[in-house]
């Protein structure tokens, strides 16, 4: 099991390069996330939504994503609640503080999950969550340590030193933690290192001393990991500052979800993907737009007016600049947005930006599927996934902007055909629609492969775990 001193300390790409470089090794390898708390989801073959991390995972090792993987999931709706996902399928929404007494059952759904995996692998890699050293929360914990006790599955611990404190983060969790739970722990890695790995060799030495556990690995940043999709929206970055090329501005909504579409677009050598954040307003050189998707749309909404970006968008939009919604950013273009079941809140209808003339519905079904089909302007071919509640429709939808290989149009274009916006997110990753979006912004696409790409760096962030861990000691703990 691969825990962290913290949030965001790099135990999910340590995973999946981990799954890699395992499953290269001729093993059969499950990744396995008890509980993950992320709005950045995929969708499973077996019809379910699991945290995207576990999804790339499953990737590295080879293998096809499934419910089991992440069998607890929460979505932030709010500053004090979740929606909570259990194998799949949400179940019910839950205030932060009411959510310890869901643990018990919510841990035989884990153990359920994990089970199942260990039974048809060589080698589960469990991820934690979170901080390993968060003793407020370890009562009924299943995350980290609780679940760690409760199979008796060896614990790693990663720092990171990039965020300054490494030394002080791995030798406190010691200190605070039950001695108990400490014993779990049989090594650490220090993750992201820049520079010359011998000036932290006495580091390394002083962190073994200190908490008697083994010094398993000092990793260096690898920049290739940027090309892997971030767990969650700590992880999220626009492209390089001072990035040349034609200009997509993504305002940074408070509950932004799946923004692993943007990541095909950073990629491109002629974007410069602009995300914008409180306090800044939308560029005015943008030539598009881009409403990502949301876990809450009308918060979300609200939260876009009180920025003035809903502003700066009729200004984009008279200065002949394009607008893209996904998802929830699709529903936030229409006239309406409806909850008259208070699936996101209290029951209510608000008014939308007016972009595009149609409605939407919230409904409590979820449409959760992976989808094939063609775009309508050009008979491009497309791969994608459905991930939301709500239908829309209207007369701008009469212009949809696909049609999937089921016969269902989705979609809706403005009559100037300036805006747009569509349910389906992995539009980007398919490199031949990527292209045709970009040439319509009057940019190039840069000929890159960007599911190769992905896979490439997977085998980078392997081979680079090979060099700097000891692989063998990790494997002899596991067995």
């Amino acid at each position: 099991m691969i825990q962290g001193t913290g949030s965001d300390v790099g135990k999910s790409l340590i995973v999946a390069g981990l799954a890699r470089a395992f499953s290269r090794r001729g093993l059969r390898v499950r990744p396995f996330k008890p509980q993950n708390m992320s709005n950045n989801a995929a969708v499973t073959v077996d019809g379910g939504e699991i945290g995207r991390a576990q999804a790339l995972q499953a990737r590295a090792a080879g293998i096809s994503p499934t419910v089991h993987m992440n069998p607890v999931l929460l979505k932030p709706q709010s500053e004090v609640g979740s929606q909570v996902v259990v194998q799949g399928r949400m179940i019910a929404t839950v205030r932060a503080r009411d959510y310890q007494a869901w643990k018990p059952r919510l841990m035989r759904a884990v153990l359920d999950s994990f089970a199942r995996l260990r039974s048809e692998a060589d080698l589960v890699l469990v991820e934690g969550a979170g901080s390993a050293s968060e003793v407020n929360l370890r009562a009924g914990d299943i995350a980290n340590m609780g679940f760690a006790r409760a199979t008796d599955t060896p614990v790693i611990l990663v720092g990171d030193i990039d965020r300054g404190g490494v030394i002080a983060s791995l030798v406190g969790t010691k200190a605070v933690i039950d001695p108990a739970d400490a014993a779990m722990i049989r090594g650490f890695l220090v993750n992201r290192f820049r520079g010359d790995p011998a000036l932290f060799a006495d580091g390394m030495r002083l962190i073994a001393e200190r908490t008697g556990w083994d010094a398993l690995g000092l990793v260096p940043h690898l920049p290739a990991a940027a090309r892997l999709p971030a767990e969650d929206v700590l992880g999220l970055a626009g492209s390089a500052p001072g990035a040349a090329g034609v200009k997509i501005a993504v305002p940074v909504l408070p509950r932004i979800a799946n923004f692993d579409d943007l990541d095909p677009l950073r990629a491109e050598p002629g974007v410069a993907v602009v995300l914008v954040r409180s306090g800044e307003p939308i560029p005015g050189d943008a030539a598009l737009v881009l409403l990502p998707g949301s876990k809450t749309t009308i918060d979300d909404l609200d939260a876009l007016r009180e920025e003035g970006w809903d502003i700066d968008l009729r200004a984009h939009l008279r200065r002949g600049g394009r607008v893209l919604g996904l998802c929830g950013g699709y529903q936030m273009l229409g006239r309406t947005l409806s909850d008259p079941h208070g699936i996101e809140g209290a029951p209510r209808t608000v008014p939308g930006l007016g972009l595009l003339d149609v409605e939407t519905v919230m409904t409590p079904e979820k449409r959760l599927e992976a989808v094939t089909g063609t775009s309508l302007a050009d008979g491009l071919p497309f791969t994608g996934y459905e991930m939301h509640i709500g239908a829309t429709s209207g007369p701008d939808a009469v212009r949809p902007l696909l049609r999937l290989a089921d016969g269902r149009l989705d979609g809706a274009v403005s009559a100037d055909g300036l805006v747009c916006g569509t349910y389906l997110h992995g539009l980007f990753a398919d490199d031949r629609q990527r292209a045709a979006w970009l040439a319509r912004l009057g940019a190039q696409a840069g000929g890159i492969a960007y599911e190769a790409g992905v896979e490439v760096a997977l085998d980078r962030l392997a081979e680079h775990l090979e060099t700097h861990v000891d692989l063998g000691r990790l494997l002899a703990l596991a067995r």
